[in-house]
């Protein structure tokens, strides 16, 4: 699928130089169009009015870009800015904003993730932790999975003495449909190594609750 995508639109340079380039395969977009356009006429509307009438397009342009993760290599994102280094201490990326698609029912669920790892040798660029959060947060997913993805991906890639995920997250389908609550919030958290220890754990999430920024 990547050897096909055909790059559109603007390039927005980052301060870190990283070129994010949204990318839409023309084969795909026609495919995802019609279907959208058969989708809006099947919930009753007119998709050839005015205001509908580019909305299938739309869609699926959009559905192609909330799904970019796909297209991503995580652990090829941490190898770009891997760096040796003799630092043992906690490295803690937290707040970083979720935006992905519950599988369930395509519907999106928004939140933050704080990552934490323990260097053992190598340090990482800290913008590619939140690159690899987002590689994978823009896919179909469960939260339960995402958490454990970003964990693996990291202490697969970087080797570190431990790696901490926690993620926070509203689900659009518990608060537009079914239950229909407005104010739940979903916490997921998964630990390797020295943050399997009660004390290295406790540090974490003191740092998680404090307002040092």
């Amino acid at each position: 699928m990547t050897a096909e995508l055909n790059r559109q639109m603007a390039i927005e340079n980052t301060m870190d130089g990283y070129e994010k380039i949204d990318q839409y395969n023309p084969r795909i977009i026609k495919a995802l169009s019609e279907n959208y356009f058969n989708i809006i006429k099947l919930i009753g509307e007119d998709p050839s009015r005015e205001g509908l009438e580019k909305t299938p397009e739309r869609v699926a342009k959009a559905m192609q870009f909330l799904t970019h993760g796909y297209d991503l290599d995580p652990a090829e994102i941490l190898r770009s800015a891997m760096f040796k280094e003799d630092y043992r201490q906690m490295v803690v990326v937290k707040d970083i904003e979720i935006y992905s698609m519950c599988e369930h029912h395509m519907l999106p669920f928004i939140g933050k993730a704080h990552v934490a790892y323990i260097p053992n040798g190598h340090i990482v660029g800290l913008s590619k932790i939140p690159r690899v959060v987002d590689a994978f947060a823009r896919r179909l997913q469960v939260q339960e999975r995402l958490t454990m993805q970003i964990k693996e991906c990291i202490q697969d890639t970087l080797k570190p003495l431990g790696v901490a995920v926690v993620i926070e997250a509203h689900h659009m389908c518990m608060m537009m449909r079914g239950i229909q609550k407005q104010n739940s919030v979903t916490t997921t958290s998964d630990f390797t190594g020295a943050f399997l220890t009660d004390k290295t754990r406790a540090e974490f999430i003191h740092l998680l609750s404090s307002n040092l920024h």
